[in-house]
Parts: C-alpha cells; sequence; structure tokens
C-alpha cells in the first residue's frame, strides 16, 4: 500500500515539473514578445507587483517574520541578485534566441559548483570539477555561435551566475520561510523596475497587453508553484533532470513563434551544458545517499 502511494506520488511530482517547466517555457515566450514592445524595467514592475498582489494574503499572515527580518544584509542581498537576474533575463530576451538564453541559464547549477567550496564550504570532488570544466566548455562553444564572440550572450552569461549566486544566499538562508524570501524579493524587483522605468519611456498598455503582463506575473508564480510541490512529492532526483526539458521547449516555440534556428555549435553547447548538470546533479544525490544527513 506504501509503495502504491510513492508510486502515485512519484507520477504526479514528475506531472507536476514537467508542467511546471512547460509554464516556465510558455511565460518565457510571452516575455520575449513582451520585450519587443514594452521597457525592461515596465516588464519587472508588472511583473512583481502581480506578485506582490497574490502573496499579500500570506504575507499578512506572516507579517511578523517578514518584518522582523534575520540576517537583513544576506536578505537584502540575495533580493537584489533576484531582480539583477531577471532584469539581465528580458534584457537577453532582447538580443538573443529564446533557446538560447534559456541554454545559458541552464547553466547555473554549474555555477553553483563552482562557487560552492568559496560562498558555502562545500567539498567539491574531483568527478564534479571536471564536470564544471566541461560544463564551462559547453558554455563557450555556446558563446561563440558562430566561431567568434558574441557580446550578447555575455548578458545571460552573467544573468546564469547571479542566479546562481541568489541559489548559493536562498541556501544560506534555509529555515526561512518561504513568504519572507518571496515578499523581500518581489518588493525589491518591483522597487527596481520603479528606478528603471523612471529612466525609460512609459509605454501604455491596451486591455489585452495587460491581461498579457498580469499573465507575465502570474505564469511565473505558477510554474514555481508546480515545480516546489514536485520536489514534495517526488525525489528530486527523478523530477529534477525534467527541468531541462526547458531547452526543447526553447527550441521549438522560439521556432513557431519567432522563426529562430539555432546554430550547430549552439546545440552542441547546449548538449554539454545538460550533461554536465544532470551528472552533477547525480553526483550530488549519490553522495547524499552515502553521507545521510
Amino acid at each position: 500500500m506504501t509503495d502504491s502511494l510513492g508510486s502515485r506520488n512519484t507520477a504526479r511530482g514528475v506531472i507536476l515539473m514537467l508542467l511546471g517547466v512547460l509554464l516556465f517555457a510558455a511565460n518565457d515566450t510571452l516575455g520575449k514578445w513582451l520585450v519587443g514592445a514594452y521597457a525592461v524595467g515596465q516588464l519587472l514592475l508588472f511583473r512583481s507587483a502581480v506578485g506582490l498582489l497574490v502573496l499579500l494574503p500570506s504575507l499578512w499572515r506572516s507579517r511578523a517574520a517578514v518584518l522582523r527580518v534575520r540576517q537583513p544584509g544576506l536578505q537584502a542581498l540575495r533580493a537584489g541578485l533576484s531582480a539583477v537576474e531577471a532584469t539581465l533575463f528580458f534584457v537577453s530576451l532582447s538580443l538573443l534566441p529564446l533557446a538560447e538564453v534559456i541554454t545559458f541559464y541552464m547553466a547555473s547549477p554549474i555555477f553553483v559548483t563552482a562557487l560552492s567550496p568559496l560562498l558555502l564550504r562545500e567539498r567539491v570532488g574531483w568527478r564534479r570539477w571536471t564536470a564544471v570544466g566541461v560544463g564551462f566548455l559547453g558554455v563557450v562553444l555556446a558563446v561563440n555561435p558562430q566561431g567568434s564572440l558574441s557580446l550578447a550572450a555575455l548578458v545571460p552569461v552573467a544573468g546564469s551566475l547571479g542566479y546562481a549566486l541568489f541559489v548559493i544566499a536562498t541556501r544560506r538562508l534555509a529555515g526561512t520561510p518561504a513568504p519572507v524570501l518571496l515578499g523581500w524579493q518581489f518588493l525589491v524587483a518591483m522597487l527596481l523596475g520603479l528606478v528603471l522605468v523612471s529612466q525609460q519611456s512609459w509605454v501604455a498598455p491596451g486591455p489585452l497587453e495587460t491581461v498579457l503582463l498580469i499573465v507575465l506575473g502570474l505564469g511565473s508564480l505558477a510554474g514555481n508553484v508546480c515545480v516546489t510541490h514536485s520536489l514534495r512529492l517526488a525525489p528530486a532526483s527523478t523530477v529534477m533532470p525534467l527541468h531541462y526539458t526547458l531547452i526543447p521547449w526553447g527550441i521549438l516555440f522560439g521556432y513557431l513563434f519567432f522563426g529562430e534556428m539555432l546554430t550547430l555549435r549552439s546545440l552542441v553547447g547546449a548538449a554539454i551544458i545538460v550533461g554536465a548538470g544532470l551528472f552533477i546533479l547525480w553526483r550530488e544525490q549519490a553522495l547524499a545517499r552515502l553521507v545521510p544527513g
């Protein structure tokens, strides 16, 4: 009976992860379409404001914890990294094909592993260091889609590094209630959006565009909810590799909606990044089984 329940939960977890990744891909596609008409600050402002509005009931229930900030410096750094990373992501969408941007962001686990010894005091063995080196080779290949350096590709690489630092900061804040993390994260992003909007031209959205801007915020939240519940139902080693299905979705949506085609060099780079990321995930899960707790 227990095995049957576990199997059902794992199946639900797999479905939720696949749905969450699909929502992320669709949301990224929408973001790329909107960034052609609206300034990055405007998109960041709408997305974070929608997130805050949805979270208001949770924030009110947790208001004591939200206002009593522990490790305020690290909390501010984490929220700032999230806001900067989201900004770089929108800028990247305005410069590069959708699948290319997604590929670079899939390199974040490689950055996390490389930075863990310095920032988390975690030991990284030679196998994972080898995977990090191979992963960076994939990044170099993807940065040079035509055999020459693409300066535009450095923007999502910086965004991926920013996301990796955000993940590390989140690990350092383990135990902090989710509403606290999300509340400050969305608030700082909204403030950055307001600063950027003050320096950019505001484009008044029509009724349809207003709905799409709201969907942009809701889509991101919905994807995160699916992924979070997926990890509660199924082992991370089972569902986390499915996160890489974001790349084929990005390739498909980029082709269907924007007529984008990746070069062979970029595809090879993407394959190397995915392979290195999957190996790092597998190795971390193997070590976790060897050293309980």
